[in-house]
């Protein structure tokens, strides 16, 4: 039978309807299996729910993020894996201490506090005093523009791009470097989510401690310096911060689930998360469907022809230093060649397409895969995006030319706000979305792990610098100080 497919272009996104060759029908039957398993036995949420409430959050080098790995470990050994280790990693583990910022006219004593919280890997110590230079978006051409001003004093920037269209932002760990790197002090980042609402997150590139204190203040904290700034004119901003650095020890816990050869699928998703809240969607909605997921493979006792490791990284929120310690050991045992495919899900709910990660040729596989999701569960969008992003677990086998998989999903507003924030806790998760998330990516491993052929290879290091610069990454990476070419 001759297939036909039909591309429809909708609001940018890519929505492909293909007829079955025969051999596509071989999906429908485990489709069917996984989708009425987890329907009916899905315990993303209550396991998630439960480690909440007795773990709490699951910062990197506590002891509550040592009680999750152990509670990751034991869950997947109760769903009779008997192939689980721990993968243990050396961090330097940050935490927060105490810190203040107070403003005042630049010609008055007459500070006033505001509230605020460190970004994480800012300097143990810091007893800093300057006037605020605000950069708007912090991105490279803001801080050329005003490059004589910032320098030695506290810059002050934009967390989400504000007034401007068609740019492309960076991660708040890139406009921290940025300000390092044109001479400021210091560094305030201005939440984006509307209120008083405070987000944290590490103002790193390398995981490593950085040279000058960076904080964060609310979007409505933002608004009234701004309008300070604009009725009386420059401002001192001084920031009293004490943090704690030390070495510790993290561990992965990975779960193996042999195929019928040593090519492998991975799938995977951090564990951690910062310590504000309890993480239940950054990225307890990504981390427990991975494990949802594992439970199903072993309940219908499936086969798969790859092997498939199910991956809790830890130190993703520190600088991806979990997974960049697993692609490190892969390299140093020579199995990096074998991975075949990397699905990362972070923050990924109620998925609706997939994303191919700026893989073409990968499009009519996943395209076909959704088809025969789609005749399972015809809520099921199909839609298929393919543009490649950084700053999550999947970036470490990404920089090794490794195709990955990613779920494209929603999170309704109001609950992307909580993002590293105090609010993104339990509360926040929805039971169906979260089963659909394990549903679908159930239904991808599966056709990855089983399929004959996978169209796309492991990329040379060559391509994979022409990759990443056709994808637009090259900026990002020279930043991060993660670009290894020339």
């Amino acid at each position: 039978m001759k297939k036909v497919v039909q591309v429809i272009l909708i609001g940018g996104l890519v929505l492909l309807f293909s007829e079955f060759r025969p051999a596509e029908k071989k999906w429908e039957k485990p489709f069917s299996r996984l989708d009425r398993e987890i329907r009916q036995n899905s315990k993303a949420y209550a396991t998630l729910g439960e480690a909440t409430k007795t773990i709490g959050h699951r910062l990197t080098g506590s002891t509550n993020g040592e009680k999750a790995e152990e509670y990751a470990f034991k869950l997947l050994r109760s769903y009779g894996f008997t192939d689980v280790v721990y993968q243990p990693f050396e961090v330097e583990a940050w935490m927060r201490d105490t810190v203040t910022l107070s403003i005042a006219p630049g010609s008055s004593d007459n500070f006033r506090d505001v509230p605020v919280v460190s970004l994480a890997h800012s300097p143990v110590e810091s007893n800093l005093q300057g006037e605020i230079v605000d950069v708007g978006n912090g991105l490279e051409e803001d801080f050329i523009a005003l490059k004589e001003k910032v320098k030695g004093k506290i810059a002050m920037a934009n967390i989400n791009l504000v007034g401007v269209t068609g740019k492309k932002n960076l991660h708040r760990s890139e406009k921290t470097a940025l300000a390092i790197k044109y001479g400021a002090k210091g560094m305030i980042m201005v939440n984006g989510a509307p209120g008083k609402i405070l987000l944290t997150g590490t103002a790193s590139v390398t995981g490593a401690i950085i040279s000058i204190p960076a904080v964060c203040i609310s979007n409505e904290s933002g608004f009234e310096i701004r309008k300070w700034i604009k009725d009386e004119g420059p401002l001192e901003a001084h920031i009293d911060m004490h943090n704690i650095a030390k070495p510790i020890k993290a561990r992965n816990v990975i779960a193996t689930l042999k195929g019928k050869s040593d090519e492998k699928v991975i799938i995977g998703g951090h564990l951690d998360s910062w310590d504000l809240a309890t993480g239940a969607i950054d990225n307890g909605i990504g981390s427990f469907a991975v494990m949802d997921v594992a439970r199903a493979f072993r309940t219908l006792k499936v086969k798969p022809e790859r092997t498939i490791q199910f991956v809790l990284f830890m130190g993703e929120e520190q600088g991806l230093l979990g997974s960049k310690h697993f692609v490190s050991e892969l390299k140093k045992s020579g199995n990096i060649d074998k991975v075949s495919y990397m699905m990362n899900l972070d923050m990924t709910n109620d998925p609706k397409g997939a994303n191919t990660f700026g893989r073409d040729e990968m499009s009519e596989f996943f395209a076909n895969v959704g088809q025969a999701i789609h005749a399972v569960d015809n809520e099921y969008k199909n839609e298929t995006a393919n543009r490649a992003g950084l700053h999550s677990d999947h970036q470490p086998f990404m920089l090794e030319g490794i195709p990955i998989a990613g779920l494209s999903g929603h999170l309704d507003p109001g609950v992307l706000q909580c993002y590293h924030a105090d609010c993104d806790d339990f509360s926040l998760v929805n039971k169906d979305q979260l089963e659909n998330t394990v549903r679908i990516a159930s239904m991808y491993l599966y056709a990855l792990s089983n399929t004959e052929n996978i169209a796309v290879k492991k990329l040379s290091d060559q391509k994979t610098r022409e990759f990443l610069i056709a994808q637009g990454l090259k900026e990002e990476l020279v930043i991060g100080q993660e670009w290894r070419w020339e």
